[in-house]
C-alpha cells in the first residue's frame, strides 16, 4: 500500500485528512503523470458522488489540473464505473472519481483511472505520490493562455445509461424490482436504466441531500430493502453502494443474495452459454467456502486472489478470465467493463432471472453458504503489519485452525480502506466459530493496547 493511495485510491476524512490542498496536489500530479505521453492539450474527466464534500474536492482537483495546463471536464454526479467507461469511450487522457464508496459521509476519496478506463497500477500511483511528497519542485505551473479550462459534460449520465442498456440482450418486462440507491450516485441513473430495460421499478433511498449517503441504506445496510421486497411482492431487489460500483441482491422472500452468490449465478449462466473464458471465475480469499463447493460441483474452475477488486482485475487480465469479484458485491464483467459496476451486475442478474424462468431464490440456491462471523479491531498506524508477528496472536490463531480442521477456516487481514483489522471465521460449527472469532479478536485487541 502506498503513502497516499490505498487499495482503492486516496481516502480519509474529507477536508481535515483528505484536504483541499492535497486534492489540488493530486490533481496536478495526476495530470502531469497520466498525460505526459499525449501530443495534444490533455483532458481529464472528473465524476463525483453525492457527499457534501465532493463539490469542494472537485473544485480543488479542477484547480490543480488546470494549473498545470490540462483541461478538466466535469461529469457531475455519476457512478464510478461511468467515469471508467466514458474516459475510454470519449478518448479522455485520464479520469478521476471523487468518492469514498461505501464509507459514511464524513469520508471521501479520490480514485484515478488511466485513459484505458482501468485503475492505475501500483507503479504509476507511486510515481504520482513521489511527485507530491518527494519532488514537488518538479511541478511546473502554467500561466497566461497555457492554463487549462473547466467545462461540463452534460450528457454523461445518459451516455452511460445507454451503454449499460446495450450490454443487456433481454427485455426485463414483467419483472418487478426494488432498487436501493444508498442516496448515492445511482440515484440519478438506476431508475432510468432499469425502466429503459423494461422492468417495473420502485426506488428506495434515492433522494440524496449531501449528508445521507450510505446512511442505513444501500449495500451495507440491506434491512430496508429486504423488508420492502417481501412486503411488496417484488421479484427481486438490488442495492448499490455510494458510488454504485457494488451490487447486492434480495430474493422474492426478502433473503440476502450476496456477491458470492451473484458471481455464482453469473458464472453458471456464462458457462451454460459457452462464454465463460477458460471456464474460470475469479474470487478473493474472503469468498465463502460454499462458492468453491458450488464451482467444483458445476465443473467451474476458481482462482482466488488477495482482497481488493484491483487484485481480482489483475488476475483476470493476466489469465484472460472474464468474470470475477468480491463477496461485497464488487463484480467485474470484463467483456463489458474495466471495473466493478453495480448497475451492470444488477441488470445481468435480472437478465439471467428472466431467461431462467426461475424465481430469484431458486437461482440463489445454486450455492449453499457456510456460516461466517467477522469482527473488527481498530488499529493505529504504528500497529499495521507488526501485529502479525506477535507470538500470542499467532498461537491463538494456530490453536483454532487446528480445532476447525477441514470444516472451517480463519482469515485475519487489514482493511485496505479503513484503520481496521478484520477477523473472519468460517465453518459448520457455529459455537466453535464464535469462540474462535472472539478469542482471536480479544488477543489482537490486547496486543494493540499494550
Amino acid at each position: 500500500m502506498g503513502r497516499l493511495f490505498g487499495t482503492d485510491g486516496a481516502r480519509g476524512v474529507a477536508i481535515t485528512e483528505l484536504t483541499c490542498e492535497l486534492a489540488m496536489q493530486i490533481g496536478r500530479a495526476a495530470a502531469l503523470v497520466l498525460t505526459k505521453e499525449t501530443d495534444k492539450k490533455p483532458c481529464i474527466f472528473i465524476g463525483k458522488d453525492t457527499r457534501i464534500s465532493s463539490d469542494v474536492l472537485e473544485a480543488a482537483l479542477c484547480a490543480g489540473i488546470c494549473s498545470v495546463g490540462a483541461d478538466a471536464v466535469r461529469l457531475g454526479v455519476v457512478p464510478t464505473p461511468a467515469v471508467a467507461y466514458l474516459v475510454r469511450a470519449k478518448g479522455a487522457d485520464a479520469g478521476i472519481m471523487i468518492s469514498a464508496s461505501h464509507n459514511s459521509v464524513e469520508f471521501n476519496g479520490i480514485k484515478l483511472f488511466a485513459s484505458t478506463g482501468y485503475k492505475l497500477p501500483d507503479a504509476v500511483e507511486e510515481e504520482i505520490e513521489a511527485l507530491i511528497l518527494d519532488t514537488p519542485e518538479k511541478v511546473e505551473l502554467k500561466s497566461n493562455t497555457e492554463i487549462g479550462r473547466i467545462t461540463d459534460y452534460t450528457e454523461a449520465k445518459d451516455d452511460y445509461i445507454n451503454y449499460i442498456a446495450s450490454c443487456i440482450d433481454t427485455n426485463l418486462s414483467g419483472k418487478y424490482i426494488a432498487l436501493d440507491c444508498a442516496n448515492g450516485s445511482a440515484s440519478g441513473t438506476a431508475k432510468k436504466l432499469f425502466e429503459k430495460l423494461g422492468a417495473r421499478v420502485d426506488m428506495l433511498s434515492a433522494d440524496p441531500d449531501g449528508t445521507n449517503i450510505n446512511d442505513n441504506c444501500g449495500s451495507t445496510h440491506m434491512e430496508n430493502l429486504m423488508a420492502y421486497v417481501a412486503e411488496h411482492g417484488c421479484d427481486a431487489g438490488l442495492a448499490f453502494d455510494g458510488d454504485a460500483d457494488r451490487c447486492l441482491a434480495v430474493d422474492e422472500n426478502g433473503n440476502l443474495v450476496d456477491g458470492d452468490k451473484l458471481i455464482a449465478i453469473a458464472a453458471n449462466s456464462m458457462k451454460n452459454k459457452g462464454i465463460l473464458k477458460n471456464n474460470t471465475a475469479v474470487v478473493t480469499v474472503m469468498s465463502n467456502l460454499g462458492f468453491f463447493h458450488f464451482a467444483k460441483r458445476e465443473g467451474i474452475e476458481t482462482a482466488a486472489t488477495k482482497v481488493g477488486d484491483r487484485y481480482v482485475l489483475e488476475e483476470m487480465l493476466d489469465k484472460g478470465y472474464n468474470i470475477g469479484g468480491e463477496q461485497s458485491g464488487h463484480i467485474i464483467f470484463l467483456d463489458h467493463a474495466t471495473t466493478g459496476d453495480g448497475q451492470l451486475s444488477g441488470a445481468k442478474t435480472i437478465e439471467t432471472l428472466v431467461n431462467s424462468g426461475k424465481k430469484m431464490s431458486e437461482l440463489a440456491g445454486l450455492m449453499d453458504t457456510f456460516p461466517q462471523l467477522m469482527l473488527n479491531v481498530r488499529i493505529k498506524p504504528e500497529h499495521r503489519t507488526v501485529w502479525r508477528e506477535d507470538e500470542k496472536v499467532k498461537a491463538v490463531m494456530d490453536s483454532y485452525e487446528k480445532k476447525l480442521g477441514d470444516n472451517g477456516r480463519i482469515l485475519v487481514r487489514e482493511s485496505g480502506t479503513e484503520p481496521l483489522i478484520r477477523v473472519m471465521v468460517e465453518g459448520k460449527d457455529a459455537a466453535l466459530m464464535e469462540e474462535a472469532c472472539r478469542a482471536i479478536t480479544a488477543e489482537i485487541e490486547a496486543y494493540v493496547q499494550r
